[in-house]
């Protein structure tokens, strides 16, 4: 679907996309291709569908993965080897970059290949039409045979603030907990997709770790408890991200139809 007339009247965004070679649980993640394409050319290719996204770069600090991201023809950019996480390895891109060409930047993880690019378009809208929030996240409903109580599955909470959709808090425990089973509210999941204003993105990397933050392990409650507001998109999410090697063969199976 072209994009509509309000659409086209905002510059697109820049995507940036970390990728560490190094992964803990699935060392030389970027680079597995047994799909007969390396995964980080995967999603650089959904990335490229959203039709709000102008410039694509692979952020890494190992050489291996920013020559095979060369030679599939996208940008990649070679970071400090010490950034703490993917935010921090984002900031450092987006720094080099000029305001005027980058307002906005979209943090698109490395190990997602089946990311849809409806859903980056989606967020990037959100944040344009949310011009109180320097920041803006994704949040959706549990598909079948996911378990809202799983740990590994972030979970959000959300409020209305001038008829604007906002994060309230974000856990890896089940949130809210519906003491009388009323189902007033239902469980929202938290994909790890987000997009800032790019003068935010610098600020907030200078930003102190915050208990909470810590506590949980999620970044983004840093932006919450230093006061600044996230706007949230609902949306229908289904793709998941690849984390470990099983998970991988999975995604291999699905795309090469076996």
């Amino acid at each position: 679907m072209p994009p509509s007339p309000s659409t086209r009247s905002h510059p697109s965004a820049v995507a940036i996309i970390p990728a560490r070679y190094a992964s803990t649980r699935f060392p030389g993640k970027p680079l597995a291709d047994r799909t007969g394409k390396p995964l980080i050319q995967h999603v650089v290719e959904r990335a490229r569908q959203a039709s709000r996204i102008g410039r694509i770069i692979v952020a890494t600090d190992d050489q291996r993965v920013f020559d095979a991201v060369r030679s599939f023809g996208c940008e990649a950019a070679m970071t400090q080897p010490d950034h703490a996480n993917g935010t921090s390895r984002l900031a450092e891109v987006a720094g080099s970059l000029r305001g005027g060409e980058a307002p906005i930047i979209v943090n698109v993880q490395g190990d997602e290949p089946e990311i849809e690019p409806r859903v980056i378009d989606e967020l990037v809208e959100g944040l344009f039409a949310d011009s109180q929030a320097p920041m803006a996240t994704l949040a959706s409903e549990f598909g079948p045979g996911e378990d809202p109580a799983d740990p590994n599955i972030v979970k959000l909470v959300t409020c209305t603030v001038a008829g604007r959709t906002r994060a309230l808090y974000f856990s890896r425990s089940l949130i809210p907990f519906d003491r009388d089973r009323r189902g007033l509210v239902k469980p929202l999941k938290h994909p790890g997709l987000y997009a800032y204003r790019r003068d935010f993105l610098l600020h907030y990397a200078t930003l102190t770790p915050t208990p909470l933050e810590q506590a949980e392990q999620l970044e983004q409650l840093r932006a919450l408890e230093h006061g600044y507001p996230i706007a949230v998109v609902k949306t229908r999410v289904e793709h998941h991200g690849i984390d470990t090697p099983q998970q991988y063969e999975e995604f291999v199976r699905r795309t090469l139809g076996r």
